[in-house]
């Protein structure tokens, strides 16, 4: 009886765990692919299949640090019960639908960390202060950080004096350069993970110099210019084909970094019963998550990319690539930290950043305002409606 009652019960979280996916898939990951749509440059249906298709990947190859911290470093003390995973995500997911009622985008990194450490409190944990602050400090940077990064690329792009030819590929040999140095699961490492420049680097087996990796270096830089000759020679024939491309290889990007740093949201409640209580390898939880996001980017994100692309297409092709490149670059740090964000809190961030170098934000302040007090609402309350719903449960059915 208490086989099947356990049994039932990871039964259910698993399911729990691919509605959160699924939802992940068909909200969260979308907006990367909203410019090129709005552009005309890719039609709906085939950027739900490249945001499905990549952000799995990204699921697989990058989700491991953020399931990590998610399920096992928010709450000291005890381990996360099939119960208590429970009643995280579903708390989460309930937020989540209240955001897309309401029309204000609830952050599932903000909903999910709230509602795990109030499961984990009412488990009779202690709190993990030293990741909160951690977690903390990189969420209260995020908005200056997007928004700075947002604001320089988009002044450049601005600048009379550097054409669109050179200005448009110098961002693509940036994001490439980057793109060598991130860390995948499929790239051989010390720790698992390696990234393509440190792997070649062993390979050669050429010793630093003066603490510089000159290998590394030199196939970053290789890729760059590769990045930057390509975009240029296309750009050359037509300018605006040019930038079209670079928005849809732009959007894959960052597709496969928001799966590598949202799926953790959903499996990381369950990393104590995968890896601990069944014994399982990781990547079976993360598989399991990129499942679930894959099927929610085909099922629920052509409708999403219908109305967000409107937005784009009003905000411009140039700002839009403002918007995503920092996008990309915050998703990979916080990826290679193990911290847990919001891709909406990026991407309004870097609407914002882009729309002052115009000279207007072109975000009412009204709206910014009432979405920053739902971000903070939905942390606080999410710790305490997870806290009650795991002792309401506990209460009726009698598992603790």
């Amino acid at each position: 009886m208490v086989a099947l009652s356990f049994a039932l019960l990871i039964g259910v979280a698993v399911l729990t765990c691919l509605f959160m996916a699924w939802s992940l898939g068909a909200n969260s990951n979308s907006p990367p692919f909203a410019p090129a749509v709005g552009a005309n440059a890719i039609p709906t249906m085939r950027a739900a299949f490249l945001i499905g298709v990549f952000a799995a990947l990204g699921a697989v190859a990058q989700g491991g640090s953020i399931s990590e911290t998610v399920g096992t470093h928010l709450i000291d003390g005890v381990r996360i019960t099939p119960l208590a995973a429970i009643a995280g995500l579903l708390t989460a997911a309930t937020f989540m639908a209240l955001g897309v009622y309401s029309g204000y985008p609830i952050p599932a990194a903000f909903a999910t960390t709230g509602a795990m450490v109030g499961a984990g409190l009412s488990l009779g944990g202690d709190p993990a202060f030293d990741t909160y602050r951690r977690l903390g400090t990189f969420w209260l940077a995020v908005p200056f950080m997007s928004g700075g990064i947002a604001y320089l690329t988009a002044t450049l792009l601005r600048r009379e004096d550097v054409p669109e030819a050179v200005g448009v590929p110098l961002l693509a040999a940036v994001v490439a350069g980057i793109l060598a140095n991130v860390r995948l699961g499929v790239v051989p490492g010390p720790d698992g993970q390696g990234s393509v420049t440190r792997y070649l680097s062993r390979l050669v087996g050429a010793p630093a110099s003066g603490g510089v990796d000159l290998v590394a270096a030199l196939v970053t830089f290789g890729v760059a210019v590769a990045a930057f000759v390509l975009l240029r020679r296309r750009m050359r024939r037509s300018v605006d084909a040019g930038i079209r491309s670079f928005l849809v290889v732009l959007g894959s990007i960052v597709a496969f970094s928001s799966g590598g740093s949202q799926v953790g949201l959903a499996t990381g409640p369950l990393e104590t019963l995968f890896r601990v209580e069944l014994g399982l390898p990781g990547i079976t939880l993360l598989v399991l998550g990129s499942t679930g996001i894959l099927a929610g980017a085909w099922m629920g994100a052509p409708r999403l990319l219908q109305a967000t692309s409107r937005e784009y297409a009003q905000l411009g092709v140039r700002r839009s690539i403002a918007a995503l490149v920092p996008g990309f670059i915050i998703a990979q740090v916080a990826i290679a930290l193990g911290i847990p964000i919001s891709f909406n809190n990026v991407i309004i961030s870097g609407v914002i950043g882009g729309g002052l170098a115009a000279g207007t934000a072109g975000v009412s302040r009204r709206k910014i305002g009432i979405t920053v007090a739902f971000w903070l609402f939905t942390l606080v309350s999410s710790v305490l409606v997870s806290y009650g719903l795991y002792r309401a449960l506990t209460t009726l059915i009698g598992i603790p």
